[in-house]
């Protein structure tokens, strides 16, 4: 398939490294070296975005929270930033993973590669998942809530796809995370848990019926 990537960043260099690192692997590479212009290639629909946090004007997270609603690609951030809150900021705002720079070219492309590989395999067998008024359509990557869809990124749904496919079911942490993103989860953890607590927060504007339950010192599981 050939994939479209956006890479958004405000330095020239890392756009041309990107630029010419992507394309040897086959990919198609849109570039915009600020948040204003990128908004302009979301038309393009890209299958990835590669963005920087830190640019002048509107910075990465911003732009990320002004896109999510209406972009289902995954979004993986490029930043300098290392403590555990930019993380969290950056999950919060609706990205799917970071990579912390200066970064490792090969472990850039294995991780655009098993994002790129989940989105493939959204359509799993045809499937509609009822319990009481909560729909999930597993073929269409969307949650109802008595009819009316709930705002889920990509990464949450997966999450939701996954446990409610095994319910009662628990799983650690770290195997969420290798489930769902494909790689080593050890010391990532920390990103299925922003994730879940997105999730509970947003059905809980409609019930306080608690779908994903925490089994304390293993992990989560969805209620049956």
């Amino acid at each position: 398939m050939d994939y479209k990537i956006l890479v958004i960043d405000d330095e020239k260099m890392i756009v041309d490294m990107l630029k010419m690192t992507l394309e040897a692997k086959g990919y198609r590479v849109l570039t915009a070296m600020s948040g204003e212009k990128a908004l302009t290639r979301l038309e393009e629909s890209p299958d990835l975005i590669l963005l920087d946090i830190s640019m002048p004007g509107m910075d990465g997270l911003e732009l990320c929270t002004l896109i999510r609603a209406h972009v289902s690609c995954p979004i993986l951030f490029l930043t300098a930033r290392v403590t555990e809150q930019d993380k969290i900021e950056g999950f919060l705002a609706g990205g799917d993973d970071y990579i912390t720079k200066p970064f490792n070219r090969e472990e850039l492309l294995a991780r655009i590669m098993a994002h790129l590989r989940r989105e493939e395999r959204k359509q799993t067998a045809g499937k509609l998942h009822f319990e009481g008024k909560l729909a999930i359509d597993y073929d269409n990557h969307m949650v109802f809530w008595d009819g009316a869809p709930l705002n889920f990124s990509n990464k949450e749904f997966e999450i939701i796809g996954f446990l409610s496919r095994n319910p009662g079911m628990v799983f650690s942490r770290e195997t969420i995370y290798e489930k769902i993103w494909g790689l080593d989860g050890e010391g990532d953890s920390i990103v299925v848990k922003e994730h879940i607590r997105n999730i509970r927060n947003k059905l809980s504007v409609y019930t306080d019926i608690p779908y994903i339950e925490t089994v304390w010192g293993i992990g989560y599981k969805w209620n049956r």
